[in-house]
């Protein structure tokens, strides 16, 4: 039978699925390593950061023999497009993963996202507008029965913390300015993306938009059941906008669906969403736990070993 896996290094993140046959999830991981830790700054990968996502990779590869995959996409995304030294993460992830780590560019990762996030739902619900918030970048991707504009650009949750919020708890004018910045970007999103206003759903996808609900909803123990497709309006978006970002880190942790190793960075990441919604004038979006890596592991030849 053909057991297929996607890994996606992100600047944040690291995460693996795995598939059967007959596309039943066997196994779904996530693990922060802040690979992108830094880069925004230096341009470069740090030695630490290295060190946490081939760690995390050799776990996967485990993971992944003992479900006997036969087909595997591993990619990464913005920390190594924009590192120098990406090299030094490329050739011991090579040894243990057996193939390369894919880099992708944004325009591609806009695209497996959206496949990823639409997955399931009826043309009848489009156009979508997918949004897709990461550690380095955040990708827009719209259309109805495949992706027909997209755009990547360069904020996300690690990126606007180490730019702008300094402080702990960050001071009002370094949030007022992460959100200055976020809402600069857009306007080269209206530009690649001009029917962005008709757009019949908004999609929301990644770990800042599902932890953001999971912290509205106040989830104790984390439910992916219970996140995917449920609504995020904009009036909850600022309300836990205005309590995280209030509160110094020590607190933070403590809020019910915020996992600690997250919270050092979803206020910047909670800086591109408010931005989002209010200069698109969204009163809410659906958010979905289906993402980037359905849209990879749907890539895959389901009759071949890549």
């Amino acid at each position: 039978m053909t057991v297929r896996a996607a890994i996606d290094c992100g600047t944040n993140s690291v995460r693996l699925l795995v598939v059967d046959g007959d596309g039943a999830t066997l196994e779904r991981r996530m693990t922060i390593t802040r690979l992108g830790e830094g880069v925004d700054a230096t341009g470069r990968l740090l030695p630490g950061a290295i060190e946490r996502t081939l760690e995390v990779l050799a776990r996967y590869r485990e993971l992944m023999e003992g479900h006997g995959v036969t087909s595997l996409r591993a990619i990464a995304t913005s920390a190594a497009r924009d590192a120098a030294n990406a090299g030094e993460l490329f050739e011991p992830a090579y040894t243990l993963l057996g193939q390369d780590l894919e880099v992708i560019t944004g325009d591609e990762e806009a695209g497996f996202s959206f496949s990823g996030a639409t997955a399931g739902l009826s043309p009848e619900q489009g156009p979508f507008l997918m949004i897709d918030i990461g550690g380095g970048s955040t990708e827009f991707a719209f259309g109805t029965d495949e992706c027909e504009a997209s755009i990547s650009l360069d904020m996300g949750s690690v990126r606007l913390t180490e730019r702008f919020l300094e402080h702990d708890p960050p001071w009002a004018e370094e949030l007022t300015a992460a959100i200055s910045v976020a809402e600069t970007h857009l306007d080269d999103m209206f530009l690649a993306i001009p029917d962005v206003g008709g757009a019949g759903t908004v999609l929301g996808v990644a770990g800042t938009i599902t932890t953001v609900a999971a912290v509205e909803i106040g989830l104790a123990v984390y439910d992916r059941e219970v996140i995917h497709h449920s609504v995020l309006t904009r009036d909850a978006v600022e309300d836990v906008f205005r309590t995280l970002a209030t509160e110094p880190l020590a607190d933070r942790v403590h809020n019910p669906g915020l996992p600690p190793e997250r919270a050092p960075v979803i206020v910047g990441g909670l800086c591109v969403l408010v931005a989002i919604m209010r200069r698109l004038g969204l009163d809410a979006l659906l958010v979905s736990e289906s993402d980037i890596l359905d849209g990879v592991v749907a890539s895959l030849n389901a009759g071949s070993d890549r």
